[in-house]
């Protein structure tokens, strides 16, 4: 199955090292995408289509990761589907931007963590185009900002999924979505911290804003991942 997209004119049509880029004008049903991307997957393990860059957005779904647990999923009002990534339940829907990132690994470094390293990286740097300072915390996966309330809240979920070094999932933003909506679940399994978007922090931005911003840091992004992941230094 193959899901339409439309790429905006201020877009390139592809990125350094040939990676399709696709862009989504509507929204995409959760199950309809990991259907695609399964497929492509197995098609760029096999030496038998690009590698893609896919933004898109999804209708109110949560999706359940490897680590799951029931227990934290407290109103399933929305559909529920097992994604096949690592982490626990999470929520998409409208006015959140989701970045799917199939790239094969063995052209790269092949270090998984370093991946992840740099998925978080390119958000961190693209909201600071928008005002907004973002970070990673210890223990906590995701990317994590200074909420409204001056607490720490997540602006961005990180999941992904490793077959044969070739990568699936990828990353969601809070752009605009009805935050309300999370309260379903427990997100990634943390409880003790919120949620917050771009909208909530008082930057308005539309999808076509933030995806040009985004793409403009893929380059960087993709020259990290030939490098092995930076080691922690010791306390």
């Amino acid at each position: 199955m193959t899901v339409p997209s439309t790429l905006p004119a201020t877009l390139p049509t592809s990125l350094p090292g040939d990676i399709e880029l696709r862009v989504s004008a509507e929204p995409v049903p959760y199950r309809a995408a990991l259907e695609e991307m399964t497929s492509r997957n197995a098609q760029i393990a096999a030496g038998e289509a690009r590698e893609l860059i896919w933004l898109l957005e999804h209708p109110p779904v949560y999706t359940a990761g490897t680590s799951a647990d029931l227990t934290e999923l407290l109103d399933p009002r929305f559909e529920v589907v097992e994604a096949g990534r690592g982490g626990r339940y999470t929520y998409h829907g409208p006015g959140q931007r989701v970045a799917y990132v199939l790239l094969d690994l063995r052209k790269r470094a092949r270090d998984a963590r370093g991946f992840v390293h740099g998925l978080e990286g390119w958000v961190i740097d693209t909201l600071t185009d928008f005002g907004v300072e973002s970070f990673r915390s210890e223990g906590r996966i995701g990317i994590w900002t200074q909420d409204v309330d001056g607490r720490e809240a997540k602006i961005g979920a990180i999941g992904v999924r490793i077959r044969k070094w070739v990568t699936m999932h990828g990353f969601a933003v809070n752009i605009r979505p009805d935050l309300s909506h999370f309260t379903g679940i427990v997100p990634c399994g943390i409880d003790e911290f919120g949620v917050t978007s771009l909208s909530r922090l008082g930057r308005e931005v539309d999808f076509a804003t933030w995806d040009e911003a985004l793409i403009a840091r893929a380059p960087a992004f993709l020259a990290a991942l030939d490098r092995p992941c930076p080691t922690e230094k010791p306390a």
